[in-house]
Order: structure tokens, then sequence, then C-alpha cells
């Protein structure tokens, strides 16, 4: 395996932005575009719970329904590639018990193996409020979005993270509550116009001395 020099890591991060006008003719080859989906399976999540499914818009249809719900950010539509990111509603304690499931499946082992997991696991969902889980897993979801807009870089990908939209109307167009899921932020994935402003403008963040302490 050929490891990602850090000069590239680096370069393709300087790269990125929040891509304001997307080129509509161009697609993701689908090979790219599995290699991605496939990062999204592959996020890290709170004890491996991956409490989220990724909802791939594809109708030029729906995207257009959803356009309105989402500021008139255009990005919705011209981008090759729309994802709503959507976490599961009210996650517990049959949650904990379908990841030791799939532990013991994929790891070989009988399933009274990953018993103690499970019940850990169960513990720290069942001791909280409903409330307070949701929140807990709702971050989780932010580290797929992150983990997907660094894998699209490396990939020369650009993309657009999104909270600019109308989380309800979405869930209702996607038939979401249906499903057991809502919407919770949104990425848009594609190729940057040539025309689109923002692309050269240069990237702005604090000197690394303001934002990073060594203790």
């Amino acid at each position: 395996m050929q490891a990602v020099t850090p000069d590239h890591l680096l370069g393709q991060l300087r790269w990125r932005y929040a891509v304001k006008k997307f080129d509509a003719a161009r697609r993701i080859p689908a090979e790219t575009w599995g290699a991605l989906i496939e990062s999204l399976v592959l996020s890290a999540s709170s004890y491996g719970l991956q409490p989220w499914k990724f909802f791939v818009v594809e109708t030029p249809e729906t995207r257009a329904q959803l356009l309105p719900h989402s500021w008139g950010q255009k990005q919705v539509v011209e981008a090759s590639h729309l994802i709503v990111f959507a976490l599961k509603n009210g996650v517990g304690a049959d949650d904990a018990t379908r990841l030791a499931r799939r532990t013991a499946e994929v790891q070989g082992v009988p399933v009274d193996a990953t018993d103690g997991y499970r019940k850990m696991v169960t513990h720290s969902l069942t001791s909280k409020p409903q409330a307070e889980v949701d929140v807990w897993m709702t971050h989780q979801i932010y580290i797929a979005l992150g983990h997907f807009l660094t894998s699209a870089a490396l990939l020369g990908i650009d993309t657009c993270p999104m909270e600019g939209f109308v989380p309800a109307k979405y869930d209702e167009i996607l038939g979401l509550p249906e499903k057991g899921y809502r919407s919770v932020v949104l990425a848009t994935a594609g190729y940057r116009a040539a025309d689109d402003p923002h692309a050269a403008k240069p990237k702005v963040r604090f000197e690394t001395t303001e934002v990073v302490e060594s203790i």
C-alpha cells in the first residue's frame, strides 16, 4: 500500500474549499463515487455504533423539490451528487444488540463472546435521557461528514458541507420519518465551476500557534 505523503495531504486540504458553484455538466466517475461511499461506511463513530444512514438523492426532480428548502443554494441541484446525512431515531439498547451481532459475524466469534461489550454499550445508551443520547449521536454524524470531506479532497473531488436547509421539509420530501431517520446535515460533491469566484480566494485560517497548544 502506498501511503499518502504529508505534502500531498496538506496540498489537497489547502486546495479544497466549500464550493459555491458546481459545474453541472460534470459527473463524478462511478469508481470514484463508489470509493467515497465506502469511505462513509468506514467512518469512525462512538463505540462503532454507526447511528446513521446516508441518503444519496439522485433524481433531478427530487433535488429540484429540495432547492426551495435549501435557502436557494443551487449546489443542491448543480452538484454531481447530494448526500443527506441522517440520524437514526431513538438509538438505544436494540442498536447495541445489533452491533454485537454484527461484530460476532464479522470477527467470526460466538455472539455470546460480545456480550460484555453489548452490556457496556447498552448501559451507556440507556443510563442517559434520550435527548442527551440524541445529541451525542448527532455529534457522530459530523465525524462522518469530516471524514467524507477529507476523503473527497484526497481524490480531487470538490465538496460543500451544508447546514443551510430546512430539515423538516427534507424529511417530509424524502420520507425519512417512515424510514426511522431524520436529516442532520448535507454534503454536495462534484467539480467546481470554472467561474466560481470563491475558488481563487486564499484560504483563511488562524495561525497554527493560535489554535494548537501543547500542554
